[in-house]
């Protein structure tokens, strides 16, 4: 999904890894992650509520905000959906 997203941006060259941020590193920004949100949403349903995981950061964790942390949140919900 974010392959896509840079690409759309023209943002090819940049190298995504997990603790690649995604406003410093990847220059994504507020917007964007709405975006991904509506993705992640698309993909998996309301399993993982992007929203709400935002909403229970604090500010400079939102804008230091790693794909590697979007990830273990990402897996974490869709485990906890597999045990429900």
């Amino acid at each position: 999904m974010l392959r896509s997203m840079l690409d759309e941006y023209g943002l090819d060259d940049i190298e995504i890894a997990p603790e690649s941020r995604f406003m410093e590193d990847l220059e994504l920004e507020s917007i964007d992650l709405v975006t991904l949100a509506g993705h992640l949403e698309a993909r998996y349903g309301r399993q993982v509520n992007f929203a709400e995981f935002v909403a229970g950061l604090e500010l400079d964790e939102i804008i230091d905000l790693s794909v590697g942390r979007l990830v273990e949140y990402v897996v974490g919900c869709l485990k906890a959906a597999e045990g429900s």
